[in-house]
């Protein structure tokens, strides 16, 4: 992975996920990182990450995973997870340009 935030690694917002998530998606593995990641795909390629093939259906499918370990929280942790990805992205532009 080409890593366009080397000088600031460690120190944003978020990046703990969106690193697993960048991982987790180049091992074709369906995880909750790997699932932001892919609704970020968008704006994280536009920054200069390099994603594999983004999981279709993503927002549903995180959801859908977040409601199968608890349904009652799974939509204020989906928005908590949006959020930092948006913090993440936010920051990463800030440092990169």
């Amino acid at each position: 992975m080409v890593d366009p935030l080397s000088e600031a690694a460690g120190r944003l917002p978020g990046e703990e996920l969106v690193r697993e998530g960048i991982d987790d998606l180049a091992r074709g593995k369906a995880t909750v990182e790997a699932l932001l990641v892919s609704i970020g795909a968008p704006r994280l390629q536009e920054l200069g990450f390099e994603l594999a093939a983004p999981f279709e259906n993503a927002e549903e499918r995180l959801y859908d995973l977040l409601a199968e370990e608890d349904e009652r929280s799974a939509h204020g942790r989906y928005n908590a997870l949006v959020r930092r990805l948006v913090s993440f992205e936010r920051a990463a532009a800030c440092v990169s340009g």
